[in-house]
């Protein structure tokens, strides 16, 4: 009677490992329906979207465990996605809202870099200036 609950056991299990194996494998329908709707894309868009793949490989084969990017790795990413409409089909290593963060805050520093003044005014004229120091001359106390 054991062995009846063993192999239904690791019966189970196979099944639930295949199962698995089918949801992580990218089907060969995909592959086919993908491969018909890139041939509708424009050539500059497909070449967009293989350098925001590129892109993420270079991050992944420079790390060991989690893909820390860096400042110049973000610039590229949303210049790159900047680029095409498919954009959010291309990220694998990062979520879109993370992607649209960075846009958010590139354009910040963007803007507020455009904005700083560029002459350094003072705020009292020099004739005031001279005026209060020509008082303190005449007046000691």
């Amino acid at each position: 009677m054991n062995l009846a609950p063993c192999s239904l056991w690791t019966s189970l299990t196979h099944w639930i490992q295949h199962q698995i194996k089918g949801w992580v494998k990218p089907t060969t329908v995909s592959l086919a329906i993908g491969a018909i709707t890139d041939l509708s894309r424009n050539r500059f868009d497909l070449l967009v979207e293989n350098a925001l793949l590129r892109q993420q490989l270079i991050v992944l084969r420079r790390q060991i465990k989690r893909p820390q990017l860096t400042n110049g790795d973000r610039f590229r990413l949303v210049l790159l996605a900047r680029c095409t409409k498919f954009w959010n089909q291309a990220l694998y290593i990062i979520q879109p809202d993370t992607l649209l963060r960075w846009h958010r805050d590139l354009f910040r520093l963007y803007w507020r870099h455009i904005s700083k003044n560029r002459e350094k005014k003072q705020r009292i004229s020099s004739k005031i200036i001279q005026l209060i120091r020509k008082m303190i001359q005449d007046n000691q106390l």
